[in-house]
C-alpha cells in the first residue's frame, strides 16, 4: 500500500529557500518535510566532488555582504530569523571586481564609493545624473514582495544618458539575475543594483557547500525530516486547496501547507490545472559555464581581480542567442580572489557565457560531447581577451549547459533565473499552496535564503 503521512508544512526543493524556509518553520516546532529530487541538496547553488576535487555549481559570489555588526540589510535580517551569527557564515570579502568593455573599465568593490568614484572620472557628465538614481533606490523594500513592474532600462535611462554607461550598469545585473531579454523588471533592477554595487561580494572558504551544510544541519537539529530522490510528480487538488503529493516512485504525503521552491511553470505543471491558471512562460535565458583548475594561484599569473564581467563592444546583448553559445560578454570568476588568510592550493577560474537551451538539446550524445571540448576551448579564448592567459597552467576542468541545468533542477529550458514574470507575493491559485526562491522575486544565495523566511513568515507561521 502506498505510504502516507502527514506534516504540518511540506516543502518542494532543498534550495537556499527550500532550506530557509525549513529551518525558520522547524523553529516554531512545525513538522517539516524537504522533498529533493536529487540525491544532493543545494538545487541551483549546489555543489560535487570529480576527480578528488570539489566544485561548486551556482554560486560564483554570495551577493548582500555586510561587514560584522551591521544591523540592517538582508544579510542581517536572514541571520537574525535563522538565529544564525555572522561567524557562521564565515563570509570573506572580495578583493574586487571590474566591469570590463574594449573603450572603459570600472572597477567596484564592497565599498560603493569606489564605482561612484570610477564614474566621476571616467563618465564625468553623468555623475549627477547617477547619484540622482542611487538616491531613488535606497528605500526600496528588500523582501521583495512589492508589486514594482516598469522597465528599468527606461528608469536607468532617465538619469543617464549614456548608452555605454548605462550597458556597463546593466552587464553585472543582468548575468546575475536577469530573468528578462536586455531588461530587468524595476524591483529585481533595485534589489540587484543594491545588493552588488551597494552591498558587495563574499564567499566561504570552502564555498556554497559551507552554507548549505549550515542550514541543513540546522534543519535537522530542529526536527526537521528531508528525502533525498523523492521528486514530485503530481500536487493533488480538492477544490482549492492541495490535498496531496504523489511522488514519483508512487507514495503519498499529505500536509496542512505546501511550499515549493521548484519554479512557478514547473508547480503549476505539477498541480494540472491548465483551465484555471494561465502559465507564465518558462524562462529562456541559459547559460554555459567551465570550470578550470590551474596548477598555480591566478594571482601569480596577474589576474587579481575576483569577478570580471566582460563585453567586448560598446553595445550590450543579452537574449537567447542563435548559435550553442554566444561569446561576446561574459563572466570570469576566480573563488582565490577573495581576501583570504590562507591558499586555496590550486587556482581556479569559471567562465560564464549565454547559451541556447534548443541548440544544446538538437545535438545527439556524440554531437553533444565533442560540442562540449570545442565550446571550452573558445570560451577560455574569448575570455584571455581580458584576462592574463592561463591556457597552459589547466589540470583538470569540467563545463555545464543549460541541459545539466534542466537535468539537476528541473528548471524548464535549463533558464537559472526562471520566468520573467515573478510572483512577488508568493500566492498560487491553492490556498495552502506557496512558492518562495527565483520566480518569487528573489535572487542569489541572500536572496534566496530571504525569500525562504519571507514566505514562512508570510503565509504559514502568521496563522
Amino acid at each position: 500500500m502506498a505510504e502516507t503521512k502527514m506534516y504540518d508544512t511540506v516543502i518542494i526543493g532543498a534550495g537556499m529557500s527550500g532550506l530557509a524556509a525549513g529551518v525558520r518553520l522547524a523553529q516554531y516546532d512545525r513538522s517539516v518535510c524537504i522533498l529533493e529530487k536529487h540525491n544532493m541538496i543545494g538545487g541551483l547553488n549546489s555543489f560535487y566532488r570529480q576527480g578528488k576535487r570539489n566544485f561548486d555549481v551556482g554560486l560564483h559570489a554570495m551577493t548582500n555582504y555586510a561587514p560584522k555588526g551591521t544591523r540592517s540589510g538582508p544579510l542581517s535580517r536572514l541571520l537574525r530569523h535563522l538565529r544564525l551569527s555572522w561567524d557562521d557564515l564565515s563570509l570573506t570579502p572580495q578583493i574586487g571586481s571590474t566591469i570590463a568593455f574594449p573603450s572603459v573599465f570600472l572597477d567596484f568593490n564592497n565599498k560603493p564609493d569606489l564605482l561612484e568614484s570610477q564614474i566621476r572620472d571616467k563618465f564625468p557628465g553623468e555623475i549627477d545624473g547617477y547619484r540622482k538614481m542611487v538616491a531613488g533606490l535606497v528605500g526600496y523594500d528588500q523582501l521583495g514582495l512589492g508589486t514594482s513592474g516598469g522597465s528599468a532600462l527606461d528608469y536607468v535611462s532617465s538619469f543617464i544618458k549614456d548608452p555605454l554607461l548605462v550597458n556597463m550598469i546593466f552587464c553585472p545585473l543582468l548575468y546575475y539575475g536577469g530573468a528578462r531579454e536586455n531588461d530587468m523588471e524595476f524591483g529585481q533592477f533595485c534589489i540587484m543594483f543594491r545588493s552588488i554595487f551597494l552591498e558587495g561580494f563574499a564567499r566561504p572558504f570552502d564555498g556554497v557547500r559551507h552554507i548549505l551544510m549550515k542550514l541543513l544541519n540546522k534543519f535537522k537539529a530542529l526536527g526537521g525530516e528531508i528525502r533525498l530522490k523523492k521528486g514530485v510528480a503530481q500536487i493533488v487538488a480538492r477544490d482549492d486547496q492541495v490535498e496531496k503529493l504523489i511522488l514519483e516512485d508512487g507514495s503519498e504525503i499529505c500536509a496542512r501547507h505546501f511550499l515549493s521552491s521548484a519554479g512557478w511553470p514547473e508547480t503549476m505543471k505539477l498541480c494540472n490545472l491548465p483551465d484555471a491558471v494561465p502559465l507564465l512562460p518558462a524562462g529562456k535565458l541559459g547559460f554555459v559555464e567551465t570550470i578550470s583548475v590551474l596548477n598555480c594561484d591566478p594571482k601569480k599569473l596577474g589576474h587579481k581581480k575576483t569577478i570580471v564581467f566582460f563585453n567586448d563592444s560598446d553595445h550590450f546583448s543579452y537574449e537567447k542567442p542563435d548559435s550553442l553559445v554566444d561569446l561576446r560578454s561574459g563572466v570570469i570568476c576566480s573563488p582565490n580572489n577573495f581576501d583570504y588568510k590562507e591558499s586555496m592550493g590550486e587556482g581556479m577560474i569559471r567562465i560564464t557565457a549565454l547559451a541556447s537551451f534548443d541548440r544544446w538539446k538538437a545535438l545527439n550524445k556524440e554531437e553533444y560531447a565533442l560540442q562540449k571540448l570545442k565550446w571550452y576551448e573558445k570560451t577560455l579564448a574569448s575570455a584571455i581577451r581580458f584576462v592574463p592567459d592561463f591556457r597552459n597552467r589547466v589540470v583538470g576542468n569540467d563545463m555545464f549547459t543549460p541541459l545539466t541545468i534542466k537535468r539537476f533542477t528541473g528548471r524548464e529550458n535549463g533558464a537559472i533565473y526562471g520566468t520573467g514574470s515573478k510572483k512577488y507575493d508568493g500566492l498560487t491559485p491553492l490556498k495552502n499552496l506557496f512558492v518562495c526562491g527565483t520566480d518569487q522575486g528573489m535572487v542569489g544565495i541572500v536572496g534566496a535564503i530571504v525569500s525562504g523566511i519571507t514566505i514562512a513568515n508570510k503565509y504559514i507561521l502568521s496563522e
